[in-house]
């Protein structure tokens, strides 16, 4: 089949210290109170992906090591470098500070 999808081992990733030895995206994800393991370990994956330079964690939000976030990070959480901070306004302002632009993204009911 021509066009299976590739195993873990077939992906060619490289590893933590070739991440991050890769030219900065200028990117940063900062997560709020994200609860599920698995959504924080899907976050980790796609920043792996995207080449994300570092991953905020902020408030009630699962942390590595988790089996949970190892699960669907599929070790990604080992490459992008990430920090837990208490309060996410304080990582924003920080960041705005530092020449970030600040997009986000809520669920909410309206």
């Amino acid at each position: 089949m021509a066009d299976r999808k590739l195993l873990n081992s077939e992906l060619e990733r490289v590893d933590a210290q070739q991440y991050r030895d890769l030219p900065p995206s200028g990117m940063v994800l900062v997560l709020d109170n994200v609860r599920s393991a698995y959504n924080v370990g899907s976050a980790f994956r796609t920043s792996d992906a995207f080449k994300v330079d570092k991953v905020w964690l902020c408030g009630i939000c699962a942390v590595p090591p988790s089996q949970e976030i190892h699960k669907t990070a599929l070790g990604a959480e080992n490459n992008v470098p990430w920090e837990h901070a208490d309060d996410t306004m304080d990582v924003v302002r920080a960041l705005k500070a530092d020449g970030y632009t600040v997009v986000s993204v809520a669920q909410t009911v309206n």
